[in-house]
């Protein structure tokens, strides 16, 4: 499927959808899908049931501190029809959630928990959202925060 006709599915989906075509900026072509956050979950829905968008693999899901607000960033395949999709979705930084999709795509349980300990994103209705990485003691301090203060190693951005 071309980017054309993605972008055509994707709309038809999600009309309020701002989409951003990396082709068009001489980036690795694929479409960026900028939605807002409560209409994650209906949209991770659709994107993966729609035959003709199979988005069956997520293979990663990251999180960005821009000081102002926190961007979710998840990267999606379709392993049986060879296309692949980066959705983009602004968070408040001062209250940071978003609905989990570990009940679509299994991969993203354990990348939500680590976002979770990060970033401090609470992932709305997740299964088992606790500390991944972190020991004992890390909860709510949130190291790859703009404005985590390590007393040890004395990093500031």
């Amino acid at each position: 499927m071309t980017n054309e006709e993605l972008k055509i599915k994707i709309i038809e989906i999600l009309p309020t959808a701002n989409i951003e075509d990396a082709a068009e900026t001489g980036g690795p072509g694929w479409l960026t899908i900028n939605i807002e956050p409560g209409e994650w979950l209906s949209f991770a829905h659709k994107i993966r049931s729609v035959d003709t968008l199979n988005f069956d693999f997520l293979f990663c899901l990251t999180c960005i501190d821009w000081k102002t607000h926190l961007t979710m960033v998840y990267h999606l395949r379709s392993t049986v029809l060879h296309h692949n999709i980066i959705v983009k979705a602004k968070l408040d930084s001062k209250n940071p959630e978003i609905e989990t999709v570990s009940q679509i795509w299994r991969t993203a349980e354990f990348h939500e928990r680590e976002v979770f300990e990060m970033f401090g994103v609470n992932f709305l209705n997740h299964p088992d959202l606790r500390l991944l990485i972190l020991p004992d003691g890390w909860e709510g301090k949130n190291p790859m925060l703009k404005d985590f203060e390590d007393p040890v190693n004395m990093i500031r951005l």
